[in-house]
């Protein structure tokens, strides 16, 4: 059922006023008054009103002044007002076009003209106010969903940090584990996971290399470096702390800690199901980092780039960081000497490559072993 228009009429003189509401009142529902200060009075109340034919000519407060603090009223500015007049003026119009009157219905009045005029502005501001309500719904539903995003978000987040802590403490337990049981572990693999870093940033403008060393593949290898030799906890402590040289048997057995690291971190990814992806370059770099580029490591005898770009990066840094060690069947080798060893092996042992990034940076290496120097100065930088 539509609603019946509310016609506000001002007019000083009572004729006007009846003769109007007579051809309106069939129509709409109108209310009269005689002067502008009464008008305003009126319509300051909160009297809701959807449009008003206002006099212009009055004594006291004139139209012109009244359509003025109508339109400068935000509740009432989008009320279409339209000016009554006996006045033959183009002033005037202007004057009260630029007031924000919508327009002028002249006196004689003419019942088709007034009416059609007042049906015309009347759906024009029915319209605006469906656009404005519209607008309005909009605002609040854009508001609404802007408002759920923020807070997925920032639960994603809450999701992510949760994630992110929850693979640093899987990691630490694993390095934990593995320091526990390696007397020889000290500052080696933070040592290592450093090397790894500074090869895998100096590689990633490489043409080789660029596509899969993006910033979040590298700190993912940082974080797993340090699991290259968790396999050793599977060791039995009479090879694992043997103050000597391995015979041929203990040494077969040494080196399956590869296979038992992959093992275990294989278990991890199982546990972890999908959230896993964070494990695949751990389980890359325990299981192949002493494969050799000809194919004679072990323990899959992988060559060339069949061995993962992890292991790859990582054989470099456990090599450079062996020999500058001293161990019980060894002394530790300058770093220089260090340097030239791994470069001898370059393209036999390790990806060529590699081996001419660890010389761009040699300097790099060098400071971490400087900075990451175990307290019984095992390492000789």
């Amino acid at each position: 059922m539509d609603v019946v228009a509310r016609i506000l009429v001002v007019d000083d003189e009572p004729a006007n006023r009846l003769i109007l509401e007579d051809m309106l009142g069939g129509h709409y529902a109108v209310q009269t008054l005689g002067g502008g200060r009464e008008a305003l009075d009126y319509l300051m109340t909160g009297a809701a009103v959807d449009l008003i034919l206002l006099d212009v000519v009055m004594p006291g407060m004139d139209g012109f002044e009244v359509c003025r603090q109508i339109k400068a009223t935000p509740r009432l500015c989008d009320v279409p007002v339209l000016f009554l007049t006996s006045l033959d003026s183009t002033a005037g119009e202007e004057r009260g076009l630029s007031l924000g009157a919508e327009d002028f219905i002249h006196k004689p009045f003419s019942p088709p003209v007034v009416l059609a005029r007042m049906r015309n502005h009347l759906e024009l501001f029915r319209a605006r106010r469906r656009l404005r309500d519209r607008n309005a719904d909009l605002e609040q539903m854009v508001a609404e969903r802007t408002r759920e995003i923020l807070r997925q978000s920032e639960e994603l987040m809450h999701r992510e940090k949760q994630v992110i802590a929850a693979q640093s403490a899987t990691i630490t337990a694993f390095c934990a584990l593995a320091e526990a049981r390696d007397n020889e572990t000290g500052n080696h693999i933070r040592r290592t996971q450093r090397y790894v870093e500074a090869l895998a940033r100096n590689l990633a403008g490489h043409p080789r290399f660029a596509a899969e060393l993006d910033e979040e593949t590298i700190q993912l290898l940082f974080k797993s470096a340090p699991l290259h030799d968790v396999g050793k906890v599977a060791i039995p402590d009479r090879i694992l702390l043997k103050p000597g040289k391995l015979d041929r048997e203990e040494w077969a057995i040494m080196q399956r800690h590869s296979e038992y690291g992959h093992a275990a971190i294989a278990q991890a990814c199982a546990d972890f199901g999908e959230a896993a992806g964070f494990l695949r370059f751990a389980s890359e770099i325990a299981y192949s980092h002493h494969e050799k580029w000809d194919g004679s490591g072990y323990p899959q005898k992988l060559a060339g780039e069949a061995i993962p770009l992890s292991a790859r990066l990582m054989a470099v840094a456990d090599v450079y960081d062996a020999l500058i060690s001293r161990r019980v069947y060894k002394p530790a080798y300058p770093h220089e000497q260090a340097i030239t060893m791994i470069t001898e092996g370059r393209g036999t042992h390790f990806d060529p490559d590699i081996v001419d990034a660890l010389r761009d940076i040699a300097g790099e290496f060098q400071m971490i072993a400087t900075s990451y120097r175990d307290e019984d100065q095992e390492t000789t930088p």
